[in-house]
């Protein structure tokens, strides 16, 4: 029977006009369907997103999904599409994958990603593959790939890394210490036009014990 624009009775064992389904036909599952104030029972072959189905001997029923974000569920603590925008992982949806695991997008599933191991220390400050002979360097540390990931798509972290450092000794032993060029250059420089005034002071001295 129709009550109203819809077909609330559709499926219905009994159905009432202002409350529609109350009771569903066996392979059915029952929805209480709510729009604004008004509510009332459906009977469907599946039930609508953000629920799941229940079946039970009394009356098969469609039930809220009670995680988070999720779109679809296979039962109440168990997620099987989340939203979108919302990675699936064990059941649960996230916006970022946990540490440890990475995005499938295709998917939108977290996967085991690569797993590395805990930073060595950091090596000898060197440059040009010496220890001395220069003020800064650049020192090193590694990480060891414990696991790869499950998909060769999935990139792995970073495995070394650089930084920069003062060297422990800046002259090599038994070695001569030369100056940058740039500083040398600045010296030179500098001494130059030291000579220079000099030796125009001379010739104004000169010139002005002539005129006397």
């Amino acid at each position: 029977a129709n009550y109203g624009p819809n077909p609330i009775c559709k499926g219905c064992l009994s159905c009432s006009k202002d409350n529609g389904c109350i009771r569903c036909q066996h392979k059915l599952f029952f929805f209480l369907r709510r729009e604004g104030m008004r509510q009332y029972g459906e009977c469907l072959h599946s039930c609508p997103a953000g629920h799941y189905g229940l079946r039970t001997p009394d009356m098969n029923r469609c039930s809220r999904c009670r995680i988070e974000n999720c779109d679809s569920c296979f039962s109440r603590d168990f997620c099987t599409k989340c939203k979108t925008g919302f990675y699936s992982h064990r059941g649960r949806c996230f916006r970022g994958c946990p540490a440890g695991f990475a995005a499938l997008e295709e998917l939108m599933e977290c996967v085991e990603g690569c797993e590395v191991g805990q930073w060595s220390e950091w090596g000898t400050c060197s440059r040009n593959n010496k220890t001395c002979g220069f003020k800064w360097g650049l020192e090193t540390r590694t990480r060891q790939i414990v696991k790869k990931p499950a998909k060769d798509t999935i990139p792995c972290p970073t495995i070394a890394e650089s930084r920069r450092c003062k060297m422990a000794m800046r002259h090599c032993p038994g070695g001569k210490w030369r100056r940058p060029a740039k500083t040398k250059d600045k010296k030179k420089k500098k001494k130059n036009l030291m000579e220079r005034a000099q030796k125009q002071h001379s010739i104004f001295l000169a010139t002005d014990k002539t005129s006397q």
